[in-house]
């Protein structure tokens, strides 16, 4: 079934299908693992789309699959147009996405286009040839400071640690790199990058793909001269101050001319392509730019990420999210989780619940996982409930929680070893799924080599151990995919409810939703429970750190 095809069999509203979609992330080498390598793949990924099909989403979001010496597990691309070995071919792609559409399932690809890996064809030329050639323009090389070049352009530093430039061996110039030193940032001012990149565009399209998650979206341009920078560079940070993700290196004026341009190919496609944007912007009205109509169609709702386990805050951050998105015809897309940042159903067991550790390892304090676990099944269904898109992380729907206890020695994430551990990193949130607990690797693969190890807790949290079973996390959220579609909530209006203090409430269409994040019982009014993230008490209260729709207005 083609992209036109899948839309056309649809609801009168699929042309905008990405308004109201919930949308799966599959970080490939941690979801299926296909040859039993200890890697997941593409064809791993084509076994399970049925399950993903059964969850209720509608569309599948793939991290990067593409060639790369993986020296930041895929997001330093060496070849845009091509998968790694690590992952399969491209007919393994075109198999996987022919049946994610039979399945009525859309697919969504990784697009990279902040930087490529050292190892693409265009900076091996760059190195190749001597300062000020063209090969070079295509990147940022600079000459260096101090007397005799010796000293990086400016002060700016990386993301993932140290300073964002290296200096090229037995050269006078330096080259940028906001991310890794492999992780070379292109000049966006180029002719040939843009070219290329809707080249790009156009390969994946061509193909059958329903749109693509753009990563740093608010990074391609730098301000001019590359001015130094008195701030903290971050990718995931909350809103002022010093360690907001300002700076002249981010959210430029002239990001939102690429879009255009890359808005206006996906246009010649049928069947309503779409892009969402990965930018960490504040204040949400500086997000809602990427996402005018003549732009991008969605951007993550980090804010809504960031907010913490409170009522307050969470009527605050739903409120000015669909404020600044709804001046420009937007929808909201909200996301809890990703493959950057500790899992929700840990954040929310911390002593600040919601709280963003940077990675936590042993050392550091452990959430309560039940506690956590309880809150993030309550969150599931706060999220679910309001209109807009969602984005579920992989795992997710178990119940899955960060691997807290992961060892040094089996860490990879480059954020770990640029900062010497002081940043323990993203692996936590990376590791294998687990999908029968009575099998070696949880039933990742067919062997028992998994590229992290998965900690013993995960048996617990399988597929095998949930699936059809009453009151489990895997069966909430399937129950609230399917109520969510029936009730069309995604393409419903918020109203506000009265409420008791520590509660959300709020009605949509035919629902109400009650949201507890107290540590005690509240009174609910009268209604028939579709839904509820814990068993309503006795005397019909709602539970603690739980959550309820309720049938009616």
């Amino acid at each position: 079934m083609t992209s036109q095809q899948l839309a056309r069999s649809e609801s009168p509203d699929a042309l905008t299908w990405w308004r109201h979609a919930v949308i799966y992330q599959v970080y490939p080498r941690s979801f299926a693992d296909g040859n039993g390598d200890g890697i997941g793949d593409l064809p791993g990924i084509t076994t399970r789309l049925p399950y993903l099909a059964a969850l209720g989403v509608d569309a599948v979001w793939l991290s990067p699959f593409y060639r790369s010496p993986q020296a930041d597990a895929g997001y330093d691309v060496s070849d845009y147009r091509d998968v790694d070995p690590l992952f399969g071919t491209l007919d393994d792609f075109d198999r996987m996405l022919q049946q994610a559409h039979r399945l009525g399932l859309r697919v969504i690809v990784d697009l990279v286009p902040n930087h490529t890996s050292d190892e693409h064809a265009w900076f091996r030329e760059a190195l190749s040839s001597p300062a000020g050639s063209p090969e070079r323009k295509r990147y940022l090389f600079r000459d260096g400071t101090g007397e005799y070049g010796e000293l990086p352009p400016n002060n700016w530093q990386s993301i993932f640690g140290g300073r964002a430039w290296s200096k090229v061996p037995g050269d006078s110039q330096w080259y940028l790199h906001l991310f890794d030193s492999r992780q070379p940032d292109l000049d966006w001012n180029h002719p040939d990058v843009r070219k290329d990149f809707e080249d790009v565009l156009r390969f994946w399209l061509d193909r059958g793909v329903d749109g693509f998650r753009v990563d740093v979206a608010h990074g391609l341009i730098k301000a001019e001269g590359l001015p130094d920078f008195a701030g903290h560079v971050a990718m995931v940070e909350g809103s002022g101050g010093a360690h907001s993700n300002h700076g002249p290196m981010w959210d430029q004026e002239g990001v939102h001319d690429i879009y255009r341009s890359w808005r206006r190919v996906l246009d010649e496609y049928p069947g309503d392509r779409m892009m969402v944007a990965e930018a960490w912007v504040h204040p949400p009205a500086r997000l809602a730019r990427y996402v005018r109509a003549d732009e991008m169609q969605q951007a993550f709702n980090f804010d809504y990420l960031l907010t913490h386990w409170n009522a307050d805050d969470f009527r605050a951050v739903i409120d000015r999210s669909l404020a600044v998105v709804g001046e420009v015809g937007a929808p909201t897309t909200w996301v809890m989780s990703n493959h950057d940042t500790v899992r929700h159903s840990s954040r929310y067991g911390l002593s600040i619940p919601g709280a963003r550790p940077r990675g936590i390892d042993a050392a550091g304090e452990q959430p309560d996982e039940a506690l956590g676990l309880r809150r993030a099944r309550a969150a599931a269904l706060l999220t679910l409930a309001l209109p807009g898109s969602a984005y579920l992380y992989q795992g997710e729907e178990l119940g899955l929680p960060e691997h807290t206890t992961l060892e040094a020695e089996h860490r990879q994430d480059p954020a770990f070893f640029r900062t010497g551990g002081a940043e323990i990193g993203r692996d936590g949130c990376r590791v294998p799924l687990p999908w029968h607990s009575d099998q070696p690797s949880y039933g990742f693969g067919s062997g028992s080599a998994t590229w992290l190890p998965q900690p013993a807790s995960f048996a617990r949290y399988a597929v095998n151990r949930q699936d059809g079973v009453a009151g489990s996390t895997l069966e909430l959220y399937r129950s609230a995919l399917k109520q969510r579609r029936v009730s069309a909530l995604g393409t419903g209006t918020l109203t506000w409810l009265a409420c008791a203090p520590g509660v959300v409430a709020f009605a949509n269409g035919p629902v109400r939703v009650f949201v507890n994040t107290n540590d005690y019982p509240v009174a609910l009014p009268d209604g028939r429970a579709i839904v509820a993230s814990e068993p309503l008490l006795a005397d019909g209260q709602l539970p603690a750190n739980a959550a309820v729709w309720l049938a009616g207005t």
